[in-house]
């Protein structure tokens, strides 16, 4: 550290200034700031989640929820006045600014309709369009090609645009769960790109330039959990690491996915599968708890589908085989979640395995098949004004920025 220029003390030129209030754009700043905000939440009554820290809850006939993203805040509940009420209490202590109906937090934009909720990223995916000279780019049905991406071909000189396509792409993931697996794939390219890594790269943004308005649907239904989970056994070419993939669902509405590396080797197509499944169990059982910090309770025990016999057995099995003696201990807690039954397996088959999407390389016909299972969709009317949107009659979101 050291004193600002045109601001040096002759007389103490190695000395610094203490700071007696943190200052916006400082790195202790957002975390100065929760603190506050934390601290006036707990006089209003809330109480923090034990799985989200952003996340509080003021519990009660009518609760209301606070989500905190720094200084952004979003307020929901079954209660219109409630939520109303806590905004002005806000209000008294730091100067809030209401932003009405939630229509676009973050780069996330949300329509309300007849129809649910509808969530969707198009104006940050034009801006990246134009921003990378690809809004004029002739459109293609699928994310990735047929090839492996692998190590060969000429380095780029300049790997700055590949990152920087790489990088804006994975925030579209957010409501895009038909590329987790294609940038899961060109991010393992971050440190060395190539010619072909480029090419790659841009055929996703091909990709979403034939589905702009595409996005995520939620809609009124069953409060089930389920979940689909499935891997990809040594799909890696250079480490022969497997690829995990699941999709969880509540009711009919898609609300959690994931394209991973598995961190090992896994020795069989039993085991890849297994882990797989951990990650998923451990996906649901953290669901499970938000719902558990927001008083809701599910009305039957998730299910979880896979495509793999010996791993369901596996699972379901207290008793340790030679076979498994390699598998880490930490993979085994599933076991409890069943005994405990607070998880289920089921079987289904490779053919309608959701997962497979977020797992390997598809063709086009599989790759159609699979999305059309999930719940992405586009705006009925892509001209709806982002604001003025209907309220919905039980429930109101609110966006705030303090």
């Amino acid at each position: 550290m050291q004193q600002p220029p045109g601001f040096i003390d002759p007389s103490k030129p190695h000395h610094v200034c203490q700071l007696r209030k943190s200052l916006y754009g400082l790195k202790q700043a957002p975390r100065a700031w929760f603190v506050k905000l934390f601290q006036a939440l707990l006089q209003f009554g809330f109480v923090q989640s034990s799985s989200d820290a952003s996340l509080c809850v003021l519990k009660g006939p009518s609760p209301v929820i606070v989500l905190v993203y720094v200084d952004d805040i979003l307020v929901t509940g079954p209660s219109s006045s409630e939520c109303n009420q806590f905004i002005q209490k806000l209000s008294t202590i730091f100067p809030v600014k209401d932003l009405g109906p939630l229509h676009y937090f973050l780069g996330l934009e949300v329509h309300r309709s007849a129809e649910g909720l509808f969530l969707h990223q198009t104006k940050y995916l034009l801006d990246l369009l134009r921003k990378t000279n690809m809004d004029g780019a002739k459109p293609c049905c699928t994310p990735l090609g047929s090839t492996k991406l692998d190590h060969t071909g000429p380095l780029l000189s300049n790997p700055t645009e590949y990152r920087f396509i790489v990088g804006g792409q994975q925030y579209l993931t957010w409501t895009r769960p038909d590329l987790s697996f294609a940038v899961n794939q060109i991010c393992q390219f971050m440190h060395a790109p190539r010619k072909q890594h480029l090419q790659a790269a841009k055929r996703v943004l091909r990709y979403l330039k034939g589905t702009i308005s595409a996005g995520l649907w939620f809609k009124k239904g069953s409060l089930n959990l389920t979940a689909f989970s499935n891997a990809d056994w040594a799909g890696c070419t250079f480490h022969r690491r497997s690829t995990s993939g699941y999709y969880v669902f509540w009711g009919s509405n898609l609300i959690s996915w994931s394209a991973k590396k598995q961190s090992i080797v896994a020795r069989s197509s039993t085991e890849a599968k297994y882990r797989s499944l951990a990650h998923t169990a451990a996906e649901i059982t953290w669901i499970y708890k938000i719902f558990s910090d927001i008083d809701f309770s599910l009305s039957q025990v998730p299910t979880l589908w896979c495509d793999n016999i010996s791993a369901i057995s596996l699972a379901s099995n207290p008793v340790f085989h030679a076979q498994t003696k390699h598998i880490e201990i930490d993979y085994h807690y599933i076991r409890e979640l069943v005994l405990a039954k607070l998880l289920t397996f089921q079987f289904v088959c490779s053919q309608d395995q959701l997962a497979d999407i977020h797992t390997k390389f598809l063709s086009k016909s599989r790759f159609s098949y699979l999305k059309s299972k999930l719940p992405l969709g586009s705006m009925v009317d892509p001209k709806l004004s982002l604001r003025g949107c209907i309220k919905a009659d039980t429930e109101i979101d609110k966006q705030v920025v303090s």
